[in-house]
């Protein structure tokens, strides 16, 4: 089964134009996950779909997936307003107060999309509401592997500017919702707009890189009242997450929609190495 991720289009961040960078660079990325060798089975849209939270935006967000070959799954972020996106995206689900909280099953699956929002601010949030909804989830199907699909990931990331601090009351919340949940077999995540990989609890945890430009790896120490004049945002190409399951866990993988140039193919001269390595494996 093969899934694919994107995260943090942030469609609208230049408003009224219609040839916005950011929708470029999101159709790049369908474009790329259309004409893969093998079509995903799914796409996962991790948050932060737009950047103001306005309905036409949303609006070009669903024109531009109608080109996907595969169904889109959506999570809230924190640039994105839940009453906007339910103009749009009406059949999307939301648990009880609102919140885009929702489980489905697909192939031997199951996702568990959780709503990290709090309008307002540029961090995770997870109340009990929604840490008490998480909880009945998971016991409804406790053998079932399931991956939980939210926008913040609860960790510590060494980007000074773009991190979480894992004391944050809304990370002890999720941490404990999940504690003792031995079906979760992974978490995907984006928001920092990098590619970032690690374990959080004892599961794997990836994060996708955006659509939409990517954040620069500064590890160095940050003080808020000094300008230092590093990189903050850096124009390289847009990327996405293709997290393949084999049966026994997720294996993730991440590429850019740039241009690569092909330095060799299968063909007959690969084909005696090709051969090899695979008459290497067991029979």
């Amino acid at each position: 089964m093969l899934i694919a991720q994107i995260t943090d289009m942030h469609l609208g961040f230049d408003p009224d134009n219609p040839a916005e960078f950011n929708r470029k660079r999101l159709d790049k990325v369908l474009q790329a996950l259309n004409d893969l060798d093998r079509v995903p089975d799914l796409l996962l849209a991790t948050g932060d779909l737009v950047e103001y939270g306005d309905v036409d935006s949303y609006r070009r967000l669903k024109r531009a997936f109608a080109a996907c070959r595969f169904p889109v799954h959506l999570a809230m972020g924190n640039h994105d307003v839940r009453a906007s996106f339910a103009t749009v995206f009406p059949d999307t689900p939301v648990m009880a107060g609102g919140f885009v909280q929702y489980a489905f099953d697909h192939g031997p699956l199951r996702f568990v999309v959780l709503d990290t929002l709090e309008e307002g601010r540029h961090g995770g949030s997870f109340c009990e509401a929604r840490a008490a909804w998480l909880r009945e989830t998971l016991a409804a199907a406790p053998d079932r592997p399931t991956v939980i699909v939210l926008h913040h990931p609860p960790i510590e990331t060494g980007i000074a500017w773009m991190t979480t601090d894992p004391q944050e009351p809304w990370v002890i919340r999720l941490e404990t919702a999940l504690a003792g949940q031995g079906q979760v077999i992974g978490m995907v995540c984006g928001h920092i707009h990098r590619a970032i990989v690690t374990g959080w609890k004892g599961r794997p945890l990836a994060v996708c890189p955006s659509t939409a430009p990517q954040v620069a790896l500064t590890l160095a120490p940050l003080d808020p009242q000094v300008p230092d004049g590093r990189p903050m945002i850096v124009a390289d190409a847009p990327g996405f997450a293709l997290h393949y399951w084999n049966g026994d866990g997720l294996v993730t993988h991440f590429e850019t929609a740039d241009e690569h140039v092909a330095l060799a193919r299968f063909d007959a001269a690969m084909q005696p190495l090709v051969e090899l390595l695979i008459g290497e494996r067991p029979a």
